[in-house]
């Protein structure tokens, strides 16, 4: 163990578990909106990974996962977890449209309603290993459907490999009720077809929110950049 990892063991004992991780990571300014919400909405949740960073917050949590196999491994995952929820859908821009759902072979999190384009330059190990057809619905339609306040939820995460902009659009009359949306979106073409970083910061100006803050997460040189992405809705 190095000084620093030791270090880190200590405080953590000290403080607690929870506390120990809203010091370490909620200051840091891709994280920071966690610390001004109650409650968040998570698309294309894939296995919860981040659940006990979620719980370290306090936050009520809605999680979305439309592959069912994967959407098994998430309800387990939470299951210690009272204060988040997990719902089986492919969230979309209308409701009651057939798509074609691509399963990418690390665990589904690349899966996608899009063909892989660039991304293969970035991720040359991930592949598509088959496909699943499912009915998408729209995010109001999914919280009617399930009985969930949307005025609980301070923030919206969409992770869903492309189709985040359609997500955005299908839901764009509960935009209003969130403070924060955060998207994880590339400055290039990963999937064929697939919303941009501009695409999106446009659509989110149009329904007033702002660019808080972009923060790089992967780059391939000659490719291009992903990037995490939160918006804040303009007060007024």
């Amino acid at each position: 163990m190095t000084v620093r990892a030791f270090i880190g063991d200590r405080i953590r004992r000290v403080v607690g578990k929870d506390l120990y991780t809203r010091l370490r990571h909620g200051y840091r300014a891709e994280h920071s909106f966690l610390r001004k919400i109650r409650g968040l909405i998570h698309i294309g949740a894939n296995q919860g990974q981040e659940r006990d960073f979620y719980a370290a917050f306090g936050l009520d949590v809605v999680w979305i996962e439309p592959i069912p196999e994967v959407f098994a491994a998430l309800e387990f995952n939470i299951s210690g977890f009272p204060n988040q929820r997990a719902f089986n859908y492919l969230v979309a821009e209308e409701d009651g449209k057939e798509y074609k759902l691509h399963i990418a072979d690390n665990s589904g999190a690349s899966s996608s309603i899009l063909e892989l384009a660039r991304h293969t330059e970035m991720y040359p190990h991930i592949a598509y290993k088959g496909t699943i057809n499912l009915r998408g619905a729209t995010l109001k339609s999914i919280l009617s459907a399930e009985q969930i306040d949307v005025r609980r939820f301070d923030a919206m995460i969409l992770d869903t490999q492309g189709s985040e902009l359609k997500i955005l659009k299908g839901a764009a009359s509960l935009l209003p009720a969130f403070r924060f949306v955060k998207v994880e979106v590339p400055d290039f073409e990963s999937y064929k077809g697939c919303c941009q970083i501009d695409d999106v910061s446009a659509f989110m100006s149009l329904n007033d929110f702002r660019e808080r803050g972009r923060y790089p997460i992967s780059q391939t040189p000659g490719v291009g950049t992903y990037f995490e992405v939160i918006y804040e809705r303009i007060p007024g």
